[in-house]
């Protein structure tokens, strides 16, 4: 006997489809459910009914295959297929869901933005081994070091009122200088500062057989010089991190370059890098 197992949405238009490809009427047919269907829940978790019919009698015409017609009717009455119309409890329920997780949306990204805006405002400074001044507090005064004499003939030739102080150790030489023409010493940011400390290096290591560091001060100037430029570090490390753009510094000392690179050598957004050679070797700030 001719039978035909089909799928549908529901029991019908399972049986439908098997009756049309047998070529019979329901009356001529033997119906028997394999399979009930299920809607599911919201179209989640649906299932299709499946049916085997079974002709009563032979038909003379073969039988013929469900066609692409068959196919597009299940795909269209599956309930993921058609709008659904959900109860009023369940899109309270729905509503309240999307609109909590609007809220926690909102709220991470509101507390991204003030973390990122707290890093941004973060102060990077000098740690204590980084400052020029940290091993002077371990020096010993040194009365009569040479470089005192060649520094007081440098003052008498200058024309000016200073004194000098000197500390000194195996590796490090400082001098404190104090008087009434400390300003002239020091010149415009520190450069007739550094020329004469530029000097006295040279004089401290003519006939060393390793390199002794010089470092000379006035009026406080190397400390105040150091917050200068991690102030300066820390603005314009703001600057590239809210551009984008990278900036470069103005020609420094191997000193103050250090100061730069120190300051801003844990930031986490920029970094610095050095570009030409001395005297005009320069600092530049860009993005990570």
């Amino acid at each position: 006997m001719r039978s035909s197992e089909k799928w549908g949405v529901d029991v019908d238009t399972a049986v439908d489809l098997a009756l049309k490809e047998l070529k019979i009427s329901r009356e001529d047919a033997e119906i028997e459910v394999l399979e009930e269907s299920s809607n599911g829940f919201l179209g989640i978790g649906s299932k299709l009914a499946r049916v085997r019919v079974t002709a009563r009698e032979e038909e003379p015409a073969a039988a013929k295959k469900a066609s692409f017609d068959d196919l597009d009717a299940i795909l269209a009455g599956l309930p993921e297929n058609s709008a659904q119309k959900l109860p009023d409890e369940v899109r309270a329920d729905y509503d309240k869901f999307e609109a909590e997780e609007r809220e926690d949306a909102r709220a991470r990204e509101k507390a991204r933005s003030k973390e990122k805006s707290r890093k941004s405002k973060k102060k990077y400074n000098l740690s204590l081994e980084d400052t020029m001044l940290y091993e002077v507090k371990k020096l010993d005064p040194a009365e009569n070091h040479p470089l005192e004499k060649f520094l007081r003939d440098i003052a008498t030739q200058m024309g000016i009122d200073l004194d000098f102080s000197v500390k000194a150790s195996d590796e490090l030489v400082f001098v404190e200088i104090t008087g009434k023409d400390t300003g002239t010493i020091i010149g415009k940011r520190g450069s007739t500062l550094d020329a004469v400390q530029c000097l006295a290096s040279y004089v401290v290591n003519k006939d060393s057989d390793k390199y002794i560091r010089v470092i000379l001060d006035a009026e406080n100037y190397r400390a105040k010089r150091e917050k200068t430029l991690v102030n300066l570090a820390n603005r314009l490390a703001g600057k590239v991190e809210r551009s984008g753009r990278p900036t470069t510094l103005e020609p420094m000392n191997p000193y103050e370059r250090k100061v730069i690179h120190c300051t801003l050598q844990n930031h986490p957004n920029v970094k610095t890098r050095s570009e030409g050679k001395d005297p005009y070797r320069k600092v530049i700030i860009e993005t990570k």
